[in-house]
């Protein structure tokens, strides 16, 4: 666990010398006090933007290709070589200029996303509760919370009511805190301090009030040094990696090689270290990360326009890798708007009785808002007074039910409404419809035949019950003895177009499963009514009663889990990563460990702040189409990562390698370093352009899987094709048009540059390369590449370039060589990629 550094000892201190010391009491902080902190935290803060914008453009110059081109130019320069260091600086700073503005582009879209979906807190200021911004939260700020909320600053609790916290993110106890008002002492662990609250733990249960003492980088949370290890690296980013070192590790080896052989060959120290440097930044794919940045950003910024917010945007190639949907039922496969059907005695009869103590359990809870008591708030009723609030137990998932305490000016009740087994099992006695009690055991197996029939029938039923008290205090232990009187009948209709969406999911070769806790009947039903014929549905009680060992069969045959606890959630998600990717969709508190669990978490704009901070993405519409455009979006970032990959192992390696192997042969350079630079530049303009290319749909149909293999038997493959070619082209040059230095690197130097930005337009597509579509921006960067290539040697700096102009024979037999490579690669491309899919088949 990581140690954070001891703050000053608020918990010890009552809470009237804080209301002092921060210019602040039990009605808040008056708006001007609360403006005057805000301006003074801001300015502390604020960062102009250029300075970032300039350390973002420097942090371009860092990588080690960048240092060693910095170094070539210092080399250059050095020696006097002025025409070299003006190239080769040019072709740096533009590299570095086109990263910059793309990378600024990328973090800007982050930042609008980002803008989107941040916390708001609810505070009193001046004696009225307003929701603000978590980042305008300032100290001496009195913050009004509940279940589901995320706390934004460290703060020292004022009142509580049943208040439990989840403090994991700083102790790594899993076991929710109990939180209370009374002081504690200054020497107190921080687990100990039972009346702080600290900024990034979440209200688990109940519901408080507390005064802010330290917010931002004052507080334990900012405190904390949070380590890189931590971080969960996705299989995509690993492949990645592996992929890169790989690629890095050859081009060293085979630069230091060329650099030892050219010496041994008594050619100068100078041009072969040169050389040997241009060969390692045209080798490298040091196009990689801002490919693969591009490629997200892009992602996400379609994505929001089909009203999904990425929080994490390399969580976009995880995306891509589902193979499996869980989600829960309300509000995904339902509407999620609740209609009460009828409020009955349990009888079966409307009750006016049961619906006035329905509607004032729903009227006087503070806590965790639902649909059900917002539902119930809609109902008429008839009273002759109002009610005076005593008491509240808040809803938590263990107990899974509500109580408020009332006096009604006649007698003093406790309402409970909840779960139907809860509510029944702490019950002695049923009232009658005729208003008499009577004991429950005559009458408990009628209740439960009840229940079942509205199950039948798609109905949701939960139970209500009450008993007299006679005291003001109430607490979880007066949840007993209590008398049943009815249930309340509610509906929540199948959303139109979920079978549709359903069968959209299934193109796209995802399997739903439906996790929720209503009771087996009602899940069947619901199955039934989507379109899922004979659906296999589990319990949370079976899944306790099956081994470990068959739990992950089990899971798998499930078409919905009924009746399940929060913690079994987690529990289903960890079994079913064993045969799948799995995306889990959410929106409460209980949903958290299962949001946390699973490969990709997804969860909603009102979801509780607790749920939102653990997902990947939000959506601001939950539909499962919405989900379906997200994963299309997820695959298709990785096809066009996996494009620029290809043309890494393929053309552009296989170009260097010919490059690095005929400056052994040749009496002088094939290509000089600022030509292979030049090239370098040339191609990758056009490259950045590969994020928004169209991908075909056969390419988005299945997940896309890191395949280190494929890539391997791609790189051999292809490598050897670009090869063959540049032999080709090295005995035409040389042997057949016997060319020599300058129009020889001349030649070499168009070949090498069609074949490289030509490929693309082969790999990008499985199918021949004539039946897809490239995207206008890449096509249009491409042949503008193209042209600046065949226009160079003709140009009247064309000497500095060390280039010379080629007869038209000559450039025509290059650029027949060059069509013969694009024919060929195609085909050799479609056998390739025909072969592989026959190997998957087979396996």
């Amino acid at each position: 666990m990581n140690q954070a550094k001891t703050p000053e000892p608020f918990w010890a201190k009552p809470v009237p010398y804080w209301y002092q010391t921060l210019e602040s009491s039990a009605n808040g902080l008056t708006r001007r006090i609360a403006q005057q902190k805000a301006d003074g935290i801001m300015t502390s803060r604020a960062k102009p933007a250029f300075v970032k914008d300039i350390s973002l453009f420097l942090t371009q110059f860092k990588s080690p290709l960048m240092l060693l081109l910095i170094g070539a130019v210092l080399l250059s320069a050095f020696l006097g070589d002025i025409s070299d260091t003006l190239i080769i600086l040019f072709i740096l700073l533009a590299s570095g200029l086109i990263s910059f503005f793309q990378e600024l582009n990328a973090n800007k879209v982050v930042e609008k996303l980002q803008a989107i979906i941040t916390l708001k807190s609810c505070v009193i200021r001046e004696g009225a509760e307003q929701e603000i911004l978590a980042s305008q939260i300032v100290p001496g700020d009195i913050l009004h919370i509940n279940a589901g909320d995320i706390i934004p600053a460290d703060c020292l609790l004022i009142e509580a009511n049943e208040l439990n916290v989840n403090e994991a993110s700083l102790t790594g106890e899993s076991f929710p805190v109990r939180k209370t008002p009374e002081t504690v002492s200054e020497s107190a662990a921080l687990a100990q301090r039972t009346n702080c609250l600290w900024q990034g733990t979440n209200v688990v249960s109940g519901s408080g009030k507390a005064i802010i003492i330290h917010t931002g980088k004052d507080t334990v949370f900012g405190t904390v040094i949070k380590s890189a290890a931590n971080v969960v690296e996705t299989s995509f980013e690993s492949g990645l990696k592996k992929f890169g070192f790989l690629l890095m590790r050859i081009t060293l080896v085979l630069s230091v090689f060329i650099l030892i052989v050219n010496l041994i060959n008594h050619k100068s120290l100078i041009d072969s270290a040169l050389f040997s440097l241009a060969l390692a930044v045209g080798m490298a794919p040091e196009l990689l990360p801002a490919v693969t940045t591009i490629a997200m950003s892009a992602g996400a910024k379609r994505l929001l326009n089909k009203k999904v917010i990425v929080k994490k945007l390399n969580s976009i190639q995880n995306l891509g890798e589902i193979t499996l949907l869980c989600t829960d039922k309300t509000g995904t496969i339902t509407e999620g708007v609740i209609e009460i059907e009828d409020i009955v005695d349990p009888q079966g009869n409307t009750s006016d009785f049961v619906k006035n103590l329905s509607y004032w359990n729903a009227f006087f809870e503070t806590g965790y808002s639902n649909p059900i008591d917002e539902a119930l708030k809609q109902k008429p009723v008839t009273y002759d007074t109002v009610p005076q609030r005593i008491g509240e137990i808040p809803y938590d998932f263990t107990r899974k039910k509500l109580s408020i305490a009332i006096d009604t000016g006649k007698e003093k009740l406790l309402i409970s409404k909840g779960a139907f087994a809860q509510c029944l099992e702490i019950c002695t006695t049923v009232r009658m419809p005729d208003g008499s009690i009577e004991d429950i055991s005559g009458h408990r197996q009628q209740i439960e035949a009840s229940f079942e029939q509205f199950g039948n029938k798609g109905i949701r039923a939960i139970a209500v019950c009450y008993k007299p008290i006679s005291g003001h205090d109430i607490s979880k232990a007066d949840e007993a003895a209590m008398i049943f009187c009815g249930f309340i009948l509610m509906k929540d209709p199948v959303k139109q177009g979920v079978s549709g969406a359903i069968h959209e999911l299934q193109q796209l070769n995802i399997d739903l499963k439906i996790i929720t806790g209503d009771n087996k009947v009602i899940a069947r039903s619901v199955a039934q009514e989507i379109g899922i014929e004979n659906p296999i549905v589990v319990t949370g009680q079976e899944l306790l009663q099956t081994d470990t060992a068959l739990l992950a069969e089990k899971v798998k045959q499930a078409h919905i889990f009924s009746e399940v606890e929060p913690q079994q959630k987690e529990q289903i998600i960890q079994a079913l990563r064993n045969t799948h990717s799995v995306a889990y969709m959410g929106d409460g508190i209980n949903d958290v460990s299962a949001i946390n669990a699973a490969d990709v978490g997804i969860s909603v704009d009102n979801a509780t702040d607790v749920a939102r901070e653990a997902a990947d993405f939000i959506l601001l519409e939950k539909n499962l189409s919405v989900i379906a455009d997200g994963i299309r979006e997820g695959r298709k970032t990785f096809a066009n990562t996996l494009k620029y990959i290809y043309i890494s192992t393929g053309s552009t390696f296989g170009n260097m390698c010919s490059v690095a192997f005929a400056s052994l042969l040749l009496p002088f350079l094939p290509m000089l370093p600022k030509q292979i630079l030049l090239t370098n530049f040339l191609t990758d303009f056009p490259f950045l352009a590969i994020p928004s290319d169209n991908v075909d749909d056969e390419q988005t149909a299945l997940p896309g899987k890191w395949d280190m293999k494929l890539i391997k038997n791609y790189m051999l493959v292809f490598g050897i094709h670009s090869s063959v070619f540049d032999l080709i082209t090295f005995c035409t040059l040389l042997f057949y048009l016997r060319l020599r230095e300058v129009r020889f690197q001349t030649g070499w130097f168009i070949e090498s540059i069609f074949t490289e930005l030509l490929i693309f337009f082969i790999i990008r597509t499985r199918h021949k390369f004539f039946k897809s579509k490239p995207s206008a921006g890449i096509t249009l960067l491409s042949f503008a590449a193209l042209i600046m290539t065949i226009a160079l040697p003709y140009v009247p700096f064309t000497k500095e370039l060390g280039f010379a102009p080629l007869s038209y024979t000559q450039l025509m037999l290059i650029l027949l060589i060059v069509a013969t490579y694009v024919i060929t690669a195609d085909i050799l491309k479609v056998w390739f990629f025909r072969k592989h899919r026959i190997a998957l088949s087979e396996k």
